[in-house]
């Protein structure tokens, strides 16, 4: 009986690490997300995904927006590496939505990208009726790059080819899949992460002085970028560079209505530096890189500029960590919503960075 049921208990441990296996060679995830099991995964970071492929030419998903109340969500499509446009994901109950697959195959592999942000709670992906295939083991696992910003990196405003600016609501024209890190990391080749909420600062937001919202340092920490849900992240993505482009909302004037101070810099620069040094903690070799805002310009940006140069100063003599780099947006008129760069903008802003990145890369 004994040898009996030992045998039970190793085929079963054995089927069970086989299983796992075999759910993680059928969906990939990445980004901010919580997996809940292979059947439901909450997608919570602007363009936090999931890919699995999948045998023969039907696919519906169920997918479900969630929030402490009703409202739709967004995602973005990308089937057989094609952009396939965004979905908008009704309130209410979960519902099924069938995939358009128009080139015949054997096989497809599809991505769905959250095209909105954490702010705007979660998009539960609830199964599919697709006949899932294992994923093909890559040889190597690419460069990672995380970036850590505001509404720019969210790609608020960007897409406004179905909702003009002005109407809807506040996040009808969000689609992260087309902001500026996701485009330079498909081009360059690379794992990526956003870590953005829209409106955040460094020591104070678009339209708060840090007295009812929180700033950046405040939640990144927290999986969900806010304290609402203060479950902690977990840091597995493992970057080889950090990119942070925060100062935009710092440096805003606000709505013009509300109280607004004077830019701090000692404030600006101490939150800074301090908020590098709890990154440090999480990944002691990573590449940090500074950006400047493409939303900042004339006098403020001189001002952005000589803040970030004193931010790196401030670690020249730090011989732990690698050299901090900068890298200044060339001047520009933002054409979405909200003085937002659009999907043209957010092109320009990759093919900007990309040679600033590509040598960072090099460089490792």
């Amino acid at each position: 009986m004994k040898i009996t049921s030992l045998l039970i208990l190793a085929f079963l441990f054995s089927f069970s690490k086989d299983h796992n296996k075999n759910v993680e060679k059928q969906f990939i995830y990445k980004g901010r997300l919580e997996v809940i099991n292979k059947d439901h995964v909450k997608l919570i970071g602007s363009a936090s995904s999931i890919t699995f492929n999948f045998s023969g030419n039907e696919c519906a998903l169920y997918l479900k927006s969630e929030d402490s109340y009703e409202h739709h969500n967004y995602i973005s499509l990308e089937l057989d590496g094609k952009y396939m446009g965004r979905i908008k994901i009704e309130k209410g109950e979960t519902k099924t939505y069938p995939i358009e697959i128009s080139e015949k195959s054997k096989a497809h592999q599809l991505t769905i990208y959250k095209a909105t942000e954490a702010a705007n709670g979660v998009v539960s992906f609830l199964g599919t009726t697709a006949k899932i295939i294992n994923q093909k083991t890559k040889k190597s696992n690419p460069k990672k790059i995380e970036f850590i910003g505001n509404s720019i990196t969210c790609g608020m405003g960007n897409d406004t080819q179905e909702i003009p600016c002005g109407t809807g609501e506040w996040y009808d024209q969000h689609n992260a899949y087309w902001a500026y890190g996701p485009i330079l990391s498909r081009s360059l080749n690379v794992d990526f992460l956003l870590s953005s909420v829209s409106g955040i600062g460094m020591y104070r937001n678009w339209n708060d002085e840090n007295i009812e919202e929180s700033i950046m340092p405040d939640v990144y920490e927290n999986l969900y970028l806010n304290k609402e849900n203060p479950k902690p992240y977990d840091f597995n993505f493992k970057p080889d560079i950090i990119s942070i482009c925060l100062g935009t909302n710092d440096l805003s004037e606000g709505d013009g209505k509300k109280a607004r101070l004077p830019f701090n810099e000692e404030k600006y620069i101490n939150n800074y530096i301090n908020f590098i040094k709890m990154i440090y903690q999480h990944h002691p070799k990573v590449q940090i890189a500074l950006l400047t805002s493409p939303m900042v310009s004339g006098e403020k940006n001189k001002i952005l500029v000589n803040c970030l140069n004193k931010i790196i100063a401030s670690f020249e003599n730090d011989k732990k960590h690698k050299k901090i780099a900068l890298f200044e947006y060339q001047p520009m008129i933002p054409k979405g919503c909200g003085y937002h760069p659009d999907i043209e903008d957010h092109k320009i802003m990759a093919a900007q960075l990309e040679p600033f990145f590509k040598k960072l890369i090099h460089e490792k």
